[in-house]
């Protein structure tokens, strides 16, 4: 018996998941294949370009095992992930040195550059990227044109992974249009790429991958060492924070999605461009054309609990954690936490910004740090929802997705702190989900992602805001005071 399903690639900054998808969005079989990124110096990320590949083989490969479905039975396949990793290639389609991953900070001196000779305003208006940072692919390809001048002059194309991958599985050079914002070298008001900042850099529109929205076939598979069968579909798709938007039906008005993972991401669909003239947050492509979204987010947030765990709570469970801090009353006794260990991005960007714990006592013990911890990163997702709102965006749902929507406790408190009612989708792959779905509706089984969504999304859980509502208001005004206080002194500013 044949059981037609779609493949979502969701390309991560340390390993590949595969998820195959029946047509009711129901998860047949998942493969992760992970990678450990190599660090030769400060501020230098790179990894060998073909482990994408081989990552990808293996991903695919433990998907189907675990699934029992039979290659011949993907339908169509969508490829999503990590954006600004840059992996350059000669004109046969091979990788000339590592991939310089998004994480790579070398190219600062670049981005400055960049900066003086385009200002600011002129990039946040292209790009929608409220600041010039040396992770841009553009920054990248400037800083490899002077130190790599020989492979610079062999290059025959400019990638990102996504994009190595597409061509890896249909021979076409393509990417998506809601990848490119933050590569710099796109213009989010034209659809284009810009000429004058090719020009800057030293490339060729040629050198770059054609131009293809969300949910446009990028081709049929070629043979190839996958075993996906040649001639299956692929489809372009967004960044993973908006493929995990529309995987959670998350494009219709009213709902925005938030991700807290090792990091805080919030997506918020709107029908048209809009900038955040404060450049408080960024302005990214939606899930279908000429959409857009604004994605506030914090460096850290899920990744504070981990590191507490591991550092001060080893043989300690998440579960554990769950259960020992809902014995601590909302507020955590006064205990009041600033989560911005690795700095601070939305809706105030401070890069210097670190973590701060006020307001300690000898009564607080780990179960108080375990919930303020989860009450500071509610208390930065609320700050974020405020903005968005005084931006036009109508917010009567948040939609959780990501690991900390396996915590009973942290839904709560996340509807407590937002007064808001806090929804979970049955699919915890809510990104890979979201490529299945673009994927779905290039094939033709669907007459559009809207109508694939609709089918293959359900809701498993509602949080409702409890009794705790006042008391997180006096507490968030808390956090907030702090937070005004402190935030222009970082950096030793003042």
């Amino acid at each position: 018996m044949h059981t037609p399903c779609y493949l979502g690639l969701d390309i991560g900054t340390t390993g590949i998941k595969a998820v195959l998808f029946d047509e009711n969005g129901r998860t047949c079989g998942t493969g992760l294949a992970e990678y450990t990124l190599e660090t030769p110096a400060p501020d230098i990320v790179e990894l060998d370009a073909e482990q994408y590949w081989r990552s990808t083989l293996d991903a695919i490969s433990q998907a189907l095992r675990q699934s029992g479905i039979a290659p011949r039975d993907i339908r169509a396949a969508g490829v999503t992930g990590q954006a600004e990793t840059l992996i350059m290639v000669d004109a046969s389609g091979k990788p000339l040195r590592k991939a310089i991953v998004w994480l790579d900070n070398w190219a600062g001196n670049e981005a400055k550059r960049i900066e003086r000779k385009f200002t600011s305003s002129a990039l946040f208006h292209l790009s929608g990227q409220t600041e010039m940072l040396p992770c841009w692919p553009a920054s990248k390809i400037l800083w490899f044109r002077e130190n790599e001048p020989q492979l610079f002059a062999k290059t025959a194309k400019y990638l990102m992974v996504e994009d190595y991958i597409f061509h890896k599985l249909t021979g076409r050079y393509a990417t998506c249009r809601g990848l490119m914002p933050s590569s710099l070298y796109y213009d989010i008001r034209t659809k284009q790429y810009d000429c004058a900042m090719l020009d800057f850099l030293g490339i060729r529109a040629e050198q770059l991958p054609d131009l293809l929205d969300p949910g446009e076939q990028i081709g049929p598979c070629r043979k190839n060492d996958s075993p996906i069968p040649p001639g299956t579909p692929v489809a372009a798709a967004p960044i993973d924070h908006v493929c995990g938007n529309l995987g959670s039906t998350c494009a219709e008005k009213g709902i925005i999605s938030e991700t807290t993972g090792c990091t805080l991401a919030l997506c918020a669909a709107f029908p048209s461009l809009l900038y955040d003239e404060q450049r408080r947050i960024s302005t990214y492509l939606g899930s279908t054309p000429d959409t857009f979204v604004l994605l506030p987010w914090a460096p850290t947030a899920g990744m504070l609990l981990k590191h507490f765990r591991d550092e001060f709570a080893q043989g300690m469970s998440f579960r554990d954690f769950d259960e020992a801090a809902a014995r601590v009353a909302p507020g955590s006794e006064g205990l009041i936490l600033l989560p911005h260990c690795a700095g601070a991005v939305s809706p105030v960007c401070n890069p210097e910004a670190r973590g701060v714990a006020c307001g300690i006592t000898l009564a607080h013990k780990r179960a108080h740090w375990a919930r303020a911890i989860m009450e500071s990163v509610a208390y930065l997702l609320r700050d974020n929802v405020e903005v968005l709102r005084g931006l036009g965006a109508e917010i009567r749902e948040i939609r959780s997705l990501g690991g900390a929507s396996k915590s009973p406790l942290w839904l709560q408190i996340k509807a407590d702190v937002l007064n808001l009612p806090v929804t979970v989708t049955e699919c915890g792959e809510a990104t890979a989900l979201g490529a299945a779905i673009l994927g779905a509706a290039a094939c033709g089984d669907f007459p559009s992602p809207e109508a694939a969504a609709e089918k293959m999304v359900r809701t498993a859980l509602r949080i409702e805001p409890g009794g705790n509502v006042p008391r997180y208001a006096e507490c968030f005004a808390e956090y907030q005071k702090l937070n005004t206080l402190l935030m222009p002194t970082f950096g030793g500013k003042s």
